[in-house]
Parts: C-alpha cells; structure tokens; sequence
C-alpha cells in the first residue's frame, strides 16, 4: 500500500486545529500541525509533506508572506484558510501562490474535498526540471530568460509577453514533448481560482502563439493535441 499523504495544518488557534487534524487523521491522513512560521519550518525540515494547509491569521510572519516564500523554495501544494472571505483576500492569495482558498468559518467534509482535488492535480503533473535548471532556455533560435522574465526571437528582439503568457510559455518549455492537459498547465502557472475555466488556457495559448509563430493559423512549436491539451514541439535546450 502506498504512503498516506502528509499534512501540516499551520493555525493558530489551538480547537480549530485540533479539530481539523482530528478529522482528516480519521479519514486517512498523517497530520503535523504548527501555531506558527517557525513551527512549520521545523516540521518541513524533518519530514516529506505533500500539503500545507494555511491560515493567513498568523503570529509575527503572516500565511501570505509564508506562501510566497514556500513556493520559492518547494512545490509543496497549499490550501489557504481565512476569516477574510473578500474577494480581493482570495486573489491575493492566489496571487502568492496558494492552490485554493477557503474562508472561515468551513464544512470540514468541504477542506477535505479540496485537500483530495489538489493531491489529486499535483501527482497528476508530470515531472519538471530539477533544482539545477538553467536560468536560460533556448528553442529554435528563441532565447527564454527565466530569471530576468524575458523573451528574445532568433532576430535578438526582445519579445514583450504578459506575466500570464510568460508562465505559460516556461511551463510548455519546461514539459517539451509532452501532452500536458488545460488542468494541468492551469495548475503549472498557477492560475487556478474556483472561477477560472479551461477556455482561459486557449486564449492564453492563442495569444502567445500569435507573438512566437510564423503563422498562428498553423502553429509549429505549440501544438493542439485532440481531447488532450497542448504539446510544445520545440526541442528545449539550456542556453
């Protein structure tokens, strides 16, 4: 049987946590949970996790500010708790990084859904690059600065993308020969909110294709793949 999945809930208040951890410990998870930033850093030193649920709420560093440092270091997937239900809560959270959001107060059966359909989407990724990726890739004469976020076409012009068109064309470069489906590049440039729709990777897609192919109308380096998603046909290379 496989590893049951490894959850750290990172609360600061003591009876919402201890419920929480209860309740998915009875359904099938380990649990480790931490009051704080500190906390959380000594049990991810120590220990494989596969999901951070976060509350924004916290003592001295706050859960965005977690967020966005994790998601420099880790693919940890992260669920984001809030007593702040606004809108403008939710996208920045998103925004951060995190792979959903729930405000407070929740249904516990509802976190669960959401645990079991981020785990589910995360192992769904194919593998990517490895820590020792290049900062700079090339394909087809085209040169894609990761670090510096920029694009230069095989004339040496620089190509302006949208941040939204940049992440999609890192992840179609960083999967090269691959099928990858609307739900996973949603998941790769983590544009995924509860309204976010599949037609919203086509437009992001079309949108970049016109900047990178000869001919949009026949595109050559991203491809469709039917009932499948998108492929990028280019041979990727580190520069």
């Amino acid at each position: 049987m496989g590893r049951s999945p490894h959850i750290t809930i990172v609360e600061d208040d003591r009876d919402i946590s201890r419920l929480v951890a209860k309740f998915l410990t009875e359904n099938g998870y380990r649990v480790s949970t931490a009051a704080d930033g500190r906390a959380m850093d000594r049990i991810l030193a120590s220990n494989q996790i596969d999901l951070i649920v976060l509350d924004i709420m916290l003592p001295d560093e706050d859960g965005l500010s977690i967020c966005r440092r994790l998601n420099v270091t880790s693919r940890i997937p992260i669920i984001m708790l809030t007593a702040r239900g606004t809108e403008t809560d939710r996208i920045v959270g998103l925004e951060m990084g995190a792979d959903d959001y729930l405000p407070k107060p929740f249904n516990p059966r509802e976190l669960l859904a959401r645990i079991r359909s981020v785990l589910r989407r995360s192992r769904e990724l194919p593998a990517t690059f490895s820590e020792d990726t290049p900062s700079v890739l090339t394909f087809d004469g085209w040169r894609l600065d990761l670090a510096l976020r920029q694009l230069y076409s095989p004339d040496r012009v620089r190509i302006r993308l949208t941040s939204g068109e940049f992440d999609l064309l890192v992840a179609l470069c960083q999967h090269p020969l691959q099928t990858l489906t609307r739900d996973q590049l949603l998941d790769l440039t983590r544009g995924r909110t509860p309204n976010v729709f599949d037609r919203s990777v086509d437009i992001q897609v079309s949108r970049l294709r016109r900047k990178i192919e000869v001919d949009p109308k026949d595109p050559q380096l991203i491809q469709t793949v039917r009932s499948g998603g998108y492929m990028f046909s280019a041979q990727v290379e580190p520069a």
